[in-house]
């Protein structure tokens, strides 16, 4: 039985956009409607538990506005996944095609695409340490646990459709359908996943925009989102999102927005440093007292919690060496204690910055980051705790395909086709060009290192012995 767009408009959270009966005001100046089934979700520990993990981090450090919670983002991310399926309501294609309850699915997936987070936790996955579980997989244990009857009782959805959206998991063929229906199941399924996660999707929209709004600056919403959502429309084969050609401008100005916030906010170079400083700390601690029981642990923390846990893992006597010891208490009380000390910045390599020396960093594992520091130091013949090595990990951020429809011509082309802007960017790569390579140092050695006439010479010389042991490894 095909949706008409009158289903799709009289879902209880969609007519609670213009009902204004139950809402919850969030920045900036935002209504978010909240239903009774909606409410009990909100209201769960496991979603209660945002409202203690910061969206931003250590970016604080640069920003101090940058305080907001995955909890408000959440609920930014669903607001705009209503406003995204009021739009669609009425693309006749989308209303034939998406059915009440798989709109229904999408909106839970939507709240609930960051129940998995605990504080820090992207820094940490990117150390990519042994037995040690994925948001995603913690995600997978409140949706499929505590979550559960929730779903089940108030919406009639079974959350492993909802975990097909949210890990973008192919759907499962049910028993006795057709190929025809599978198909359009399929279909929608791609459709749904592309919208909360893809080239112009939900999450993106409100994480750039708040996180432009609590770090003070106006890269992130400087673009026209109601013309954006305004514009949105299947693509040519009606599995993904696509916009027509009055929204051009307003994708273009996102994704600059998204190319800004990087290279402005994300990967400043103070925010970098407390992050090589706090992963080199989780190492340490993981190296000291096993990386499960120890992680395991810390994900239970709140963000005003993480500091004194940190610490008092720098105190325990479970594999302790004193050198150990000393470099994570230097670390701990650089991040959390009374002061801020961080590393300061040496020397930094991009795609136009030295980009031989760029592109032997960029990319490597974080063993390999940690032993190119370890032997940095020694060439410089400085202590080993005293250089730190920033490198931007293998996957890329950006993703810019996405078509333009041209009602004149009847016909759809790739935004990086007819964008001269986003063509460039997606030509040149950008996250070559704002996640540098970076070389931190202590207080202490900063000077040397800064004014050391061959630096570069040092710096290849220890990126050799690096590629030396990786052989001897293989």
């Amino acid at each position: 039985m095909k949706t008409t767009a009158a289903d799709l408009l009289f879902i209880p959270e969609i007519i609670g956009l213009d009902a204004r009966s139950s809402i919850v005001r969030i920045p900036p100046e935002l209504d978010v409607p909240l239903t009774p089934r909606v409410r009990r979700i909100v209201d769960s520990r496991a979603f209660r538990r945002l409202a203690d993990v910061s969206q931003l981090g250590f970016v604080r450090f640069v920003y101090p506005g940058a305080t907001h919670t995955r909890f408000e983002h959440s609920l930014g991310v669903y607001r705009l996944s209503l406003v995204l399926l009021k739009r669609l309501a009425h693309d006749e294609r989308f209303a034939s095609l998406v059915r009440v309850e798989e709109a229904e699915t999408f909106i839970l997936a939507a709240l609930l695409h960051d129940v998995g987070h605990f504080p820090y936790c992207h820094l940490i996955e990117d150390l990519k340490l042994p037995e040690v579980a994925s948001h995603e997989e913690l995600a997978t244990d409140y949706i499929t646990g505590e979550l559960a009857p929730l779903l089940r009782d108030d919406w009639g959805i079974e959350p492993e459709n909802v975990l097909d959206i949210l890990l973008k998991r192919a759907p499962r063929r049910q028993e006795n359908e057709t190929d025809e229906g599978f198909a359009r199941r399929e279909k929608v399924f791609r459709l749904l996943a592309s919208a909360l996660s893809g080239p112009i999707d939900v999450d993106k929209m409100d994480y750039l925009m708040r996180d432009s709004c609590g770090s003070g600056v106006p890269y992130g919403k400087n673009y026209d989102i109601d013309r954006l959502v305004g514009s949105l429309r299947l693509n040519e084969r009606g599995d993904g999102i696509a916009i027509s050609s009055k929204g051009k401008t307003a994708a273009e100005l996102m994704v600059f927005a998204r190319y800004v916030m990087f290279s402005e906010v994300y990967w400043h170079h103070a925010a970098r440093s407390a992050t090589v400083m706090f992963q080199r700390l989780v190492a340490l601690l993981s190296e000291k007292l096993g990386a499960r029981e120890f992680i395991d642990e810390f994900r239970r923390k709140s963000d005003r919690e993480v500091g004194a846990f940190l610490f008092s893992c720098c105190g325990s006597s479970k594999g302790t060496t004193p050198a150990l010891d000393r470099e994570a208490t230097r670390l701990c009380d650089g991040l959390f204690g009374e002061r801020r000390l961080l590393f300061k910045r040496v020397r930094q390599f991009s795609a136009m910055e030295e980009p031989e020396l760029y592109r032997r960093i960029a990319g490597r594992p974080y063993r390999e980051i940690m032993e190119l520091s370890r032997r940095l130091a020694i060439q410089f013949g400085i202590r080993e705790d005293d250089v730190l090595v920033d490198a931007p990990p293998v996957d890329k951020e950006v993703e810019f395909k996405i078509d333009v429809f041209y009602p004149d011509e009847g016909s759809y082309r790739p935004l990086a086709e007819a964008s001269p802007v986003v063509r460039a960017l997606a030509r040149e790569q950008f996250d070559d060009y704002v996640k540098r390579a970076r070389i931190f140092a202590s207080s202490e050695s900063v000077s040397a290192l800064r004014s050391a006439p061959n630096f570069n010479r040092l710096l290849e010389e220890a990126l050799n012995e690096v590629d030396v042991l990786n052989k001897r490894q293989i």
